[in-house]
């Protein structure tokens, strides 16, 4: 049985595996990482490195989406 943990993405409690990336999280949610901004913990993330960010029990994620207009 593969261990879980808990966090926190968008406001929402999330349980995920324990081994998951940021890059997991963001393919599982179909989010258009192009469009986007990520913030892990209160700090933003450099998106080229989401591959190589484990994710942590009580780990808090937003994501935010770029919206066009004028």
């Amino acid at each position: 049985m593969k261990k879980k943990i808990k966090i926190k993405l968008n406001g929402k409690l999330k349980t995920i595996n324990n081994k998951s990336t940021l890059f997991n999280i963001v393919q599982k949610n179909k989010i258009p990482l192009a469009k986007v901004a990520i913030e892990l913990n209160q700090e933003i993330v450099d998106k080229k490195k989401i591959k190589n960010i484990n994710l942590k029990n009580n780990d808090k994620i937003e994501i935010v989406h770029f919206i066009g207009g004028g």
